[in-house]
């Protein structure tokens, strides 16, 4: 089973044990899959996993984002909220490395492949998301190896 028929899966339990939460975010999840799929007619018949990965960082990214504005506000209702909405995306996504099985991948890839300056962070940055996408907090992974390559 791929990725999109667990999500619809999950949206039509949601449905049926009435779990308004779930069904909302779920909704969103589903729109923003759409929304790609729509974008990548013309390039490619369907969408792949990858790309589902992709849009579910993204938009646990922006509830992240969204928690750190709300805490500024002190509205921790709605601080709540994103935090439950981030636990049912976290659920389809591979389980996330921590912050030191991260840095050991990372001093990996730029041993591996030499490189040995802030120059080197975009190609460093683009092997991460091509064989990590889902496993890897992109921003932990950015703030690691700027200071593995900024040495």
């Amino acid at each position: 089973m791929d990725l999109i028929d667990k999500i619809d899966e999950k949206y039509k339990n949601s449905i049926k044990e009435k779990d308004s939460n779930s069904i909302n975010t779920l909704r969103l999840v589903k729109s923003a899959i759409k929304d790609k799929q729509i974008l990548l007619r013309a390039k490619q018949d369907q969408i792949s996993d990858s790309d589902i990965l992709s849009i579910l960082q993204t938009l646990i990214k922006q509830r992240k984002d969204s928690i750190v504005a709300f805490e500024k506000a002190n509205r921790k209702d709605l601080i709540d909220k994103e935090k439950a909405e981030i636990k049912i995306i976290e659920v389809f996504l591979p389980k996330q490395k921590n912050e030191e099985e991260t840095k050991i991948i990372i001093e990996g890839i730029i041993k591996e492949n030499n490189f040995s300056s802030l120059k080197d962070m975009g190609e460093l940055m683009k092997i991460i998301k091509t064989n990590f996408l889902g496993e890897i907090d992109m921003g932990i992974a950015g703030k690691i190896a700027k200071l593995s390559l900024g040495k």
